[in-house]
């Protein structure tokens, strides 16, 4: 029988090195999800938007464990749509949804300074924008977590996306363990699963979407064009990535990265003085 999240002793040691990540590499998805589970239990989520390949490693994951842990994290801009599907795992699949939101001090920060749609003015202002709406709140719901699972593939996102390991220690998260379960396989390959398992299916990708976040950040892509071509759209041909598995660093005065370390420097003592408002009754 499958260990499970609520069975599984939990006091296992969860600290693990490169090495002993090395023979997970060549584990297909279902086994690589299924040591997951028996590894870190409770400490186990997957992280998902519901697009095809989060619905795969969501299916494959419950198949580990039926009660397996499901973080999803609701910007506050996302598409309808997007909420449709996730009703659709909820009540189709059994499964339940952790939603994780942003810090509404920093959200209101960051519009009274730059304005609810600063995506469109400055790459690093967009950067700022994803950082507050997905990478800080990703950052606090992985608190105590042991490892989590994305739905990742090597060739569906460019340069940042095409060394995509299948298991890694997450340098960002603390040194945590970061599965890919899908990095080796197609977009095909993907499809052919959800139609096979008549898995939840977004909405949008009938409108030609074959990269879905947020609703003023996403569009359809034209043929021939890269799967992630529709996000953030207007930067050109630059790498675009929102944080969450390529974190964004700075070159020069000028870079884009650089800009985006001010604004969030600034966007923090806003989101204080915000605070300290609230707290003392102004």
């Amino acid at each position: 029988m499958a260990a499970t999240a609520t069975t599984w002793p939990h006091g296992l040691d969860p600290q693990l090195a490169e090495p002993d990540l090395a023979h997970l590499e060549g584990l297909p998805a279902d086994r690589l999800l299924a040591w997951a589970v028996e590894r870190f239990g409770r400490r186990f989520a997957v992280v998902t938007s519901f697009q095809a390949e989060g619905m795969v490693v969501l299916d494959l994951a419950r198949q580990a464990d039926p009660g397996v842990r499901v973080l999803t994290l609701d910007t506050g801009r996302l598409p309808e749509e997007t909420y449709q599907v996730m009703e659709a795992v909820r009540t189709g699949m059994g499964l339940q949804v952790e939603v994780v939101t942003p810090d509404p001090a920093e959200v209101a920060a960051m519009a009274a300074r730059h304005g609810p749609n600063l995506f469109h003015k400055d790459p690093a202002l967009r950067r700022l924008c994803c950082h507050v709406r997905k990478v800080a709140p990703l950052d606090r719901a992985l608190a105590g977590v042991g490892a989590w699972a994305t739905g990742l593939r090597r060739d569906g996102g460019g340069r940042s996306r095409a060394a995509t390991p299948k298991a890694e220690l997450d340098a960002a998260h603390g040194g945590m363990v970061k599965l890919n379960p899908l990095a080796d396989w197609s977009r095909e390959q993907v499809w052919a699963y959800v139609r096979t398992h008549r898995l939840p299916v977004h909405p949008l990708y009938e409108q030609g979407y074959t990269s879905i976040g947020c609703a003023p950040c996403s569009r359809p892509t034209r043929p021939g064009e890269d799967e992630r071509a529709g996000r953030w759209w207007w930067e050109g041909g630059q790498e675009r990535e929102c944080g969450l598995h390529t974190r964004l660093l700075g070159g020069g005065p000028a870079d884009p990265g650089d800009r985006f370390t001010d604004a969030l420097d600034q966007l923090r003592a806003d989101a204080d003085a915000r605070r300290w408002e609230r707290a003392n009754g102004h």
